[in-house]
């Protein structure tokens, strides 16, 4: 990794960069794709499924018997555990239901607000190098508790024509009307405009790689909402001497093995915790699978020790990661000033994993600096807000001569007229 220290203010920009494509890079390839979806349908999914997955289907839909065989396939104690992760994000989610806000705001003047589903949602589930199963949990909970009717499970087919069997036994245990056999950008544009095999949709929820990412953003132009732009994996952790060296070392590892193009940050004020955590890094990596994966990823990472905690605080909300580890013994500043992260992971025995699978928090979480302005996947992303109102005649009466005033200074004068007819009437 790459040890920075005390970085200047004004070489933050580069300090912080991620190792991220440009949009103009990427959105050549997207444009293509979603002009022969939308042209050709399921001919087009098809091509591209044979080019980027290598595979030719039968059919993209997963069958009942696949389900079933699929279900029978994943261990008892793995289907145990995927349960029992489903009853935990289950209550987080449900808690976060909320009542109907009603108020009179004057006398006859009824105004109130109730929530209403998205009937239909895409839920993109990533696979490749590491079948996402975790992120159907993520996804499909929240949004069969929020009532939405249409749950489209997409995700990308391996090289036998199959998605992986955990995926597939999440979706049916979480409810997933269909589940279809499309990764990558094909199967964005196929959720953006519908074909013969896949639904439409009114908005699509998921993380993925770059691509996946900018499709869902070209998807906004087609009229189909986003949960967030969610790219590549990121985590940032802010360690001092009070904190295990080998636990953050393995928190660090924990993201970047999710891709080469995951960034990991440590930001310290301890230059002993840095170098030891540096070794614990080299001694871990050593035995992990993916190792590959993780050291291509640890080269776009960097170490960056700092004089204060002020300072530290500073950069990380200059930063805004998607997961946000705190370590030392300051904690409370950290919990209490931190205003741009996707999720917060607070102590020594709160590892980011638990977040990613069992602790009930959503993984789907904004990348990229956008947790300055996006949250995280929750209930309410599941849902629409709608506003009602009820006047009575003492209502009218009350509130009628503002409204015309303010009509008739913007030059409306049919919105004054239609307050002015009743008001009338009224005195008559």
């Amino acid at each position: 990794m790459n040890t920075i220290i005390n970085p200047e203010k004004s070489t933050w920009p580069s300090v912080l960069k991620r190792p991220t494509q440009t949009v103009e890079a990427i959105e050549t390839t997207v444009t293509e794709i979603f002009k022969a979806v939308k042209t050709n349908g399921d001919s087009a999914i098809s091509k591209y499924t044979q080019r980027f997955d290598g595979v030719v289907l039968d059919t993209m839909l997963v069958t009942a018997r696949e389900i079933e065989d699929a279900s029978k396939a994943v261990p008892t104690s793995l289907k145990e555990a995927i349960q029992e992760a489903k009853k935990n994000i289950e209550t987080f989610h449900k808690a976060q239901i909320t009542k109907r806000v009603a108020v009179d705001t004057a006398p006859g003047v009824s105004c109130w607000q109730e929530k209403r589903p998205i009937e239909k949602v895409g839920l993109y589930i990533p696979g490749g190098t590491a079948p996402l199963f975790s992120t159907v949990l993520m996804l499909a909970i929240p949004a069969k508790i929020a009532g939405c009717k249409e749950l489209i499970v997409c995700s990308p087919p391996n090289k036998e024509g199959k998605i992986a069997n955990e995926i597939v036994y999440a979706a049916q245990l979480c409810g997933a009307t269909k589940i279809i056999k499309v990764g990558g950008i094909q199967a964005i544009a196929g959720l953006t405009f519908g074909t013969a095999s896949i639904p439409q949709v009114y908005k699509i929820f998921g993380p993925g790689n770059q691509f996946v990412t900018v499709a869902k953003q070209l998807a906004t132009k087609f009229g189909v909402a986003i949960d967030m732009p969610a790219g590549p994996s990121e985590l940032l952790v802010v360690a001092d001497d009070s904190a295990n060296a080998a636990y953050v070392a393995s928190d660090l590892l924990s993201q970047a093995e999710h891709g080469t193009d995951s960034q990991v940050l440590l930001v310290s004020t301890s230059k002993k915790l840095i170098a030891s955590v540096e070794k614990e890094i080299e001694k871990q990596l050593e035995v992990l699978p993916r190792k590959t994966i993780a050291e291509k990823a640890i080269a776009n990472s960097k170490l960056i020790v700092v004089e204060t905690d002020a300072i530290a605080l500073e950069l990380i909300n200059e930063y805004g990661p998607e997961h946000f580890i705190i370590c030392l013994k300051n904690e409370a500043l950290f919990v209490n000033e931190i205003v741009n992260a996707g999720s917060v992971f607070i102590g020594n025995y709160t590892p980011e994993s638990a977040g990613d699978y069992a602790s009930g928090t959503n993984h789907t979480l904004p990348t990229n600096g956008f947790s300055k302005a996006y949250s995280g996947v929750n209930l309410d992303s599941f849902t629409k807000s709608i506003t009602f109102q009820k006047i009575t005649k003492e209502g009218l009466v009350n509130i009628g001569n503002t409204i015309e005033l303010m009509a008739e200074a913007e030059g409306l004068q049919a919105h004054k007229n239609a307050v002015t007819i009743r008001l009338n009437d009224i005195k008559n």
